[in-house]
């Protein structure tokens, strides 16, 4: 038998055994089961009971002619109609189908770190970030806790080629920090001190969102979320937030 058109029938749902038959009816359009046995090698009641099931799938049609039966396969164009069809169904079956496994994939991966090498660990994982940086950040809270925090953190994140684009408050560590944009890897625009004074930080990367606390020195803590939908949410609010800094910087 073609070993390519056994592949292209046990594609569409026909077994080993179901293909080697149906390409044999093909050529001797009706037969009894002996004959199909001698023609493919499968034994006699082997030939019969696939034939059997084959006949209640609708793929083949059986006479009885004296005290045999007789089978005949489906035309090829009746095959191919039930493989669109079943291909059809898998199709409109799909959001069901991509909700069951989505089930799991949304629920959120929630870590909580306590303390302040807690959120040093937090800030580690910001480096793990394949692609731009996001990020809410109150210039002076971070730098008041971490006073390494240029040395240690933003060089490596440099170091790294991570790019970061941040909104922070237009305040004296703000304008500084900004003014050091170029050598930085960042973009930062700067809102209004007195209406925007971010009292944690906030980055979004990849499927990932990590806050930081620096409430005090007893209360420092951070959090990453991983979720997709949450990170893709955040990331449109940063957006948002983005552009209205630009018209308010304009």
């Amino acid at each position: 038998m073609p070993t390519d058109l056994l592949l292209i029938l046990r594609s569409v749902g026909f077994d080993e055994k179901e293909s080697a038959l149906y390409l044999a009816g093909l050529q001797m359009q009706s037969a009894p089961a002996s004959e199909y046995a001698r023609v493919t090698g499968l034994n006699r009641v082997t030939a019969y009971n696939t034939l059997e099931g084959l006949v209640r799938r609708g793929m083949f049609t059986m006479v009885k002619k004296a005290r045999a039966k007789w089978y005949a396969p489906v035309s090829p164009e009746s095959v191919a109609l039930e493989a669109r069809k079943s291909a059809d169904a898998l199709h409109r079956a799909l959001p069901e189908l991509k909700s069951l496994r989505g089930a799991q994939e949304r629920k959120p991966n929630v870590r909580f770190f306590e303390g302040w090498e807690g959120v040093r660990r937090v800030y580690d994982d910001t480096l793990t970030a394949k692609g731009e940086l996001l990020n809410f950040a109150n210039s002076a809270a971070v730098r008041r806790f971490w006073p390494a925090y240029d040395v240690e953190y933003v060089a490596e994140r440099v170091r790294r080629g991570i790019r970061l684009r941040g909104i922070a408050p237009d305040d004296e560590a703000g304008r500084r920090v900004h003014g050091e944009d170029r050598d930085k890897l960042r973009e930062i625009r700067l809102v209004s001190a007195k209406d925007f004074d971010f009292g944690n930080e906030i980055n979004i990367y990849g499927h990932k969102v990590a806050i930081c606390s620096f409430g005090s020195e007893q209360d420092v803590f951070g959090v990453i979320i991983e979720s997709r939908e949450v990170a893709e949410t955040q990331r449109q609010i940063f957006e948002m937030a983005w552009r209205f800094a630009g018209r308010k910087k304009n």
